[in-house]
């Protein structure tokens, strides 16, 4: 322990001499924080919807056969009520619930007639917003043919959207906690693969690799600051999106600071593996920076998975960010509780297991 902690103090006095690094610590995470929501977005395809048809007449026929003819939705034929729908799309396996009431066609052209009701997932709210609007073109175009065919006037204002979890629609609060997550991998698995393979090319880990220091204290005491520096970075995060976004986690913060210390776990981890395989600054940086643009860009964290081809919405399962992402995402804006994304919690403790012990093992210490 003694060891330990001396090698833990050494670490920090590495980090703050450093005339640069201290000041990105902080200055990093806020200028992201500020910056990038305001300058990202995205377009969707492949919006799932669910229809619930309880007017089962040919009106509501030809509307559900349109939007099933459209190329931006599929359909869920799953939910036969809409409780279940609901069940689906808190769950996020559909996008958007379109519901078709009872006498919907009899009572059209009444004076009071009964609309048409969508609620869609907003918690990401592009793909939300984007598929609403893609959903009430094509009923649109489906009244309007059907109107023109009996002979009357065109019926407009026949549908009522609910945007749940995120009301507003604003992107910014799908792309916050995913900046959150992009924090925590470049400075917690970047500069912790840099750290070490900077010490190999000073020659100072030749001095600690001839005393009797363990492997597993060693690596240890190359993790700890950067998990302590990795929640400093998420708290930082937090404390912006509040003050500048008034966007403040609906669930617990409990599950958000779990859920962190796992993926902090997990990608210092990777981070030490690069290191120790690489023998110098250049080959850890383009090795992180490949993985790092696999994960962005194939985990979900700028475009929906659903929206990816068959191979790779699987080739995600392996991506630890797809994991805190949902959780980072439900907690923040649905209020999700811990057992309903145990599985997501389980999946990240097992890839702390396997990147902290691939750390341990390709650490080769010299005797």
């Amino acid at each position: 322990m003694r060891q330990l902690l001396i090698l833990i103090q050494k670490e920090f006095i590495q980090i703050f001499r450093n005339p640069l690094l201290p000041k990105l610590i902080l200055i990093f995470p806020v200028m992201v924080m500020l910056v990038m929501p305001w300058v990202t977005t995205m377009d969707v395809r492949n919006v799932g919807v669910a229809i619930i048809d309880d007017d089962c007449s040919t009106l509501s026929y030809r509307i559900k056969s349109d939007i099933r003819a459209a190329e931006y939705f599929t359909i869920n034929d799953e939910p036969n009520t809409h409780e279940e729908a609901l069940r689906l799309l808190e769950d996020s396996k559909i996008d958007i619930i379109l519901l078709i009431p009872d006498d919907f066609e009899r009572n059209i052209t009444s004076v009071s007639p009964k609309k048409l009701d969508i609620s869609a997932n907003a918690v990401n709210a592009t793909k939300g917003s984007l598929g609403s609007q893609y959903l009430v073109q094509t009923i649109a175009s489906t009244m309007s043919k059907y109107m023109s065919e009996q002979g009357r006037s065109h019926l407009s204002d026949f549908v009522v959207i609910q945007n749940r979890y995120n009301p507003t629609l604003n992107y910014r609060n799908l792309m916050i906690p995913a900046l959150m997550i992009m924090l925590v991998i470049l400075i917690c698995g970047f500069l912790s693969s840099v750290n070490i393979v900077s010490e190999k090319e000073n020659g100072t880990i030749e001095q600690i690799n001839v005393t009797p220091i363990g492997k597993f204290t060693f690596v240890l005491a190359k993790l700890i600051p950067f998990w302590l520096i990795g929640l400093f970075v998420v708290t930082v995060a937090m404390i912006v999106a509040w003050l500048v976004y008034d966007l403040v986690p609906v669930g617990s913060l409990g599950n958000i600071y779990f859920a962190t210390i796992l993926f902090i776990l997990c990608f210092s981890g990777f981070g030490v593996t690069i290191a120790n395989i690489s023998d110098n600054i250049q080959q850890t940086m383009f090795m992180m920076f490949f993985f790092i643009v696999i994960f962005i860009l194939l985990s979900g964290l700028l475009t929906p998975i659903s929206s990816m081809p068959d191979w790779a919405q699987k080739f995600t399962m392996l991506l630890p960010p797809r994991y805190y992402i949902d959780i980072m995402r439900s907690v923040y804006l649905k209020g999700a509780v811990f057992m309903e994304l145990w599985h997501n919690f389980a999946a990240l403790g097992v890839f702390v297991i396997i990147f902290n012990l691939l750390a341990t093992i390709t650490y080769k210490k010299q005797v």
